[in-house]
């Protein structure tokens, strides 16, 4: 019994290191699989391993700070932008009221000289209609069935007046040529200054058709009515031929 005790016993520790072995070997395979299987993942592993450690080295409380200073950094940006783009607002209205105001002084001024010249101008041609309302009171010529040039002329001079004469002459001139009778046989324009047609002279009196000092008055008050004077009327002329 002993002895066969024995055998049993060497029998049951020689199967116990036999697949002690097989265990020991069969894990080393496994875990040379897993070593295989992990090799080509390793950088990736190493690098996750790497931030985590970096996270878990840095102190709750530190982290927290670094956040708070990015979000205050991001909105001092913000602050200076909106500042930057407020103040360039400010300064294209304040450039755009600039010009509006010099725009509206421009015209106001440009305004209050036209005003002015209108108002200078009327009163020139107010002393001029005056002057030749008092020559035309003044001025009585008898009545005769014809006139030479130089009575005609003499009488537009009273009539007329010394300042204005002149280019009143020029339009006669080149109108009639100081004929008082003169016709214009397309248009039917009359007398020494060509009225279209004559018969309007009758405002200034019947006898427009024989009377040069009739049509002198009446060329007169057209010339001031309608340019201000016969030198305005002269200007006129010049540049238009007719007036």
């Amino acid at each position: 019994m002993l002895e066969g005790n024995r055998v049993t016993a060497r029998i049951s520790v020689r199967g116990f290191a036999v697949a002690s072995a097989t265990a020991v070997t069969t894990v080393g395979a496994v875990v040379g699989v897993a070593a295989g299987a992990d090799q080509g993942q390793a950088s990736d592993a190493e690098a996750t391993a790497a931030q985590a450690t970096l996270l878990e080295d840095i102190p709750a409380g530190s982290q927290a700070q670094a956040q708070t200073a990015s979000l205050t950094q991001q909105a001092d940006a913000a602050s200076v932008a909106s500042d930057a783009k407020a103040k360039k607002s400010a300064e294209e209205a304040a450039r755009k009221q600039a010009a509006k105001d010099a725009a509206a002084k421009r015209e106001k001024a440009e305004k209050e000289a036209a005003a002015k010249k209108a108002a200078e101008k009327a009163k020139e041609r107010d002393k001029i209609q005056s002057a030749s309302s008092r020559s035309s009171e003044r001025s009585d010529f008898p009545q005769k069935s014809s006139y030479s040039t130089a009575e005609v002329q003499s009488m537009a001079k009273q009539i007329v007046g010394g300042g204005q004469y002149q280019c009143f002459s020029q339009i006669v001139t080149r109108e009639s040529g100081w004929n008082y009778q003169a016709t214009n046989a397309s248009s039917g324009a009359y007398g020494l200054v060509q009225a279209l047609p004559g018969s309007k002279m009758a405002s200034a009196g019947a006898d427009w058709r024989t009377n040069p000092a009739t049509q002198i008055k009446w060329g007169l008050n057209y010339m001031n009515d309608r340019y201000g004077s016969p030198c305005g009327a002269w200007d006129f002329w010049q540049a238009n031929h007719y007036y």
